[in-house]
C-alpha cells in the first residue's frame, strides 16, 4: 500500500552538485524517520543521511556536504548533493521508518565522473 517514488539521479562531474526527492504516497498512518542511504556492488547498504523531528544526522563521509530535508514533516525527503566525488557513486535508495516497519525506494543512481 506505501510506495516510495524517488527522482533526482543521474550523471554529475566531480565537485557538482545534485538533489534527489522521494515521495511516500499511500495508507501512511505515521513516520517516525525519513533517510537516504546508498549501495555499492559488493558492498552493505550503508547509511547516507537521516531524518527524525528536527534532528539531522549524516554520515561522516558525507558531512558538511550533503543536507537532508523534510519540509513541512511531511511525506516528501530530499537530500541535496554538493561538491560530489566519484566515491559518492552508488545506488541510492529512499527509507521510512514507521511503528509497523520500514519501506524502502526503487533506488535511483548517482554516478560522479568526469
Amino acid at each position: 500500500q506505501v510506495q516510495l517514488v524517488e527522482s533526482g539521479g543521474g550523471l554529475v562531474q566531480p565537485g557538482g552538485s545534485g538533489k534527489l526527492a522521494c515521495a511516500a504516497t499511500g495508507s501512511i498512518f505515521s513516520i517516525t524517520a525519513m533517510a537516504w542511504y546508498r549501495q555499492v556492488p559488493g558492498k552493505e547498504r550503508e547509511l547516507v543521511a537521516r531524518i527524525m523531528s528536527d534532528r539531522k544526522t549524516y554520515a561522516d563521509s558525507v558531512k558538511g556536504r550533503f543536507i537532508i530535508s523534510r519540509p513541512g514533516a511531511k511525506n516528501t525527503v530530499y537530500l541535496e548533493m554538493n561538491n560530489l566525488k566519484p566515491e559518492d557513486t552508488a545506488v541510492y535508495y529512499c527509507n521510512i521508518q514507521t511503528p509497523y516497519g520500514n519501506k524502502w525506494g526503487q533506488g535511483t543512481q548517482v554516478t560522479v565522473s568526469s
